[in-house]
């Protein structure tokens, strides 16, 4: 009887045992498995961005090493296109190493990031009005150029699509639920959009505000577009830059489309959470890389190389086939 209830007893304690070193190994395994999808996303996008920041330094260098850039209007809302772009993909792929490395930030550093990210969003939006105006105002008044739209001018139509952009995420912050007492140097929080807009009303404040601009943008891009066409059909002499600018303006409205694609990301996470076993975190990598980062990438890539101009001081500076050229600004 004693050896029975011995043997019942060491039984249980080797079953318990391996219980417990089945569930450190399924705990082992699960990490490695996370680490290894952690790597497997890094090595991913920082390959990318660092190829996307050097094409953007060659780009602007060459804009700063040739006057005739500096002095066309088109030009250098492009420039700003690209700063903005850049801006915006160095604060995402910022915030998207935090929370793959489950890095906590104080609110003083996590704050300002959301901003650059979402402001840099919708100023993408309006910079891509503000070049559809331009091939507009260019065809339309060749001669009696509107003074705020000449290249020494520009920063008058730059400056306040910069000022708005920033407005609205500091207004949207703004009307959510705080507290107080927190100290914004000693709190650490996991850098998430969600965390720090998660009230319903800045939902539908984003919501409205997304709308808003991509609606508004819209309207600009087709009118500029019909109207280009309408004069392409009157015309009969300079038939190619008009024909230009309106290839130009409809490149826009592509580039606008992608912008859009960052809104089927709930869309895309729906599908995918229906149809397929991936985890949470791969389904938000994969959109992210999708509906936020190819767009940005693709976009100066395309408007870079279908300029000829650029074109040619792209080809040139990568095949090492120039002299230096020296910065225009000294």
């Amino acid at each position: 009887m004693f050896f029975l209830c011995k043997l019942k007893l060491t039984v249980l304690l080797l079953f318990f045992r391996n219980r417990n070193y089945l569930f450190r190994a399924a705990k082992c395994r699960t990490c490695l498995c996370f680490l290894f999808s952690v790597i497997i996303k890094v090595c991913v996008v920082i390959p990318l961005f660092c190829v996307f920041l050097y094409f953007i330094a060659v780009m602007l260098q060459i804009f700063a090493s040739h006057k005739q850039f500096l002095d066309t209007s088109r030009y250098i809302l492009f420039a700003q296109m690209m700063i903005n772009d850049t801006l915006q993909i160095l604060s995402s792929v910022l915030l998207f190493l935090c929370v793959m490395g489950q890095v906590k930030l104080p609110l003083l550093f996590c704050v300002p990031l959301l901003f650059v990210s979402t402001g840099t969003f919708q100023n993408t939006t309006l910079i891509l009005a503000a070049m559809s105006l331009e091939r507009y105002v260019s065809i339309f008044y060749p001669l009696q150029r509107p003074a705020s739209w000449r290249s020494d001018r520009i920063w008058i139509i730059i400056l306040p699509l910069w000022i708005i952009s920033f407005t609205f995420p500091v207004i949207e912050f703004s009307i959510g639920k705080h507290t107080l007492t927190v100290d914004v140097l000693s709190t650490n929080i996991l850098c998430k959009p969600a965390i720090i807009n998660s009230s319903p009303i800045q939902g539908v404040y984003r919501f409205v505000v997304n709308v808003l601009f991509f609606a508004v943008v819209s309207v600009i891009i087709l009118f500029t577009y019909m109207r280009i066409v309408m004069e392409t059909r009157k015309m009969r002499q300079d038939r190619a830059s008009v024909s230009k600018a309106m290839h130009t303006v409809l490149l826009h409205g592509f580039q606008l489309l992608l912008c859009l694609l960052a809104f089927t990301q709930p869309i895309a996470e729906a599908l995918i959470g229906l149809h397929t076993n991936w985890l949470a975190e791969d389904v938000a990598f994969f959109n992210y890389f999708c509906f936020i980062l190819i767009p940005r990438f693709l976009s100066p890539l395309i408007y870079g190389f279908r300029d000829q101009s650029l074109k040619k001081h792209i080809g040139n500076r990568f095949l090492c086939c120039s002299k230096r050229d020296k910065p225009f600004f000294k």
